[in-house]
């Protein structure tokens, strides 16, 4: 079996804004970088190989909490296409219906131009089938739509109603791949150790 911890990166300007990353490469802000060089993994995971998404938010995370990670495409965020930078109140407001009714597709939900969150639990599946069965587990720092397809792997979630965890800043989720290719929950929202004085 493999151990694994999900980390979502700290905050960006964009998030403060509410607005959809994506794929877009958006730094941490000043406040985010302080956050992350306060985290530190929990205890379990202390001896972990630490993978990151591609993009500098998960990357720059990784490294103010003290790890040089391994870089893997399949953590990158999910692709919202047509609707990087917007706000989903304005799209509500723009798109009215149409949205809601591609909102209740679940895992089949797809932004204009982007990515199914079917298709990012494809590829985080495949990235899952190549690690090595060995005694170190593994930190990936990614972003809040992977980590929710792997929830959803895990626990059979069609996200639709209430999300086994909303990934929030700060919070570890630690899941298990068993040989036979099953992931499962261990514990979610663990508070990421803080390594600093209080400020």
């Amino acid at each position: 079996m493999i151990d694994l911890l999900f980390i979502r990166h700290a905050p960006t300007a964009w998030n403060d804004e509410g607005r959809l990353q994506g794929q877009t490469d958006i730094p941490l802000s000043a406040a985010g970088r302080v956050q992350a060089g306060r985290w530190r993994a929990p205890l379990e995971f202390g001896e972990a190989t630490w993978i990151a998404s591609p993009l500098s938010r998960c990357i720059e995370t990784a490294r103010l909490m003290g790890a040089e990670p391994d870089i893997e495409p399949a953590l990158t965020e999910m692709d919202w296409g047509d609707w990087e930078g917007r706000k989903l109140p304005d799209l509500r407001q723009e798109l009215g219906a149409s949205l809601t009714r591609n909102e209740d597709r679940g895992i089949d939900f797809r932004p204009e131009g982007g990515e199914s969150p079917r298709e990012v639990m494809a590829r985080l599946k495949e990235w899952l089938q190549t690690l090595d069965y060995e005694p170190s587990p593994y930190v990936a720092v990614t972003h809040k739509g992977v980590i929710r397809a792997a929830l959803a792997l895990a626990t059979d979630w069609p996200m639709l109603g209430k999300a086994p965890s909303k990934a929030p800043h700060g919070t570890g989720q630690w899941l298990r791949l068993d040989e036979d290719g099953t992931l499962s929950v261990i514990e979610l929202d663990m508070p990421l150790t803080d390594g600093g004085d209080d400020l």
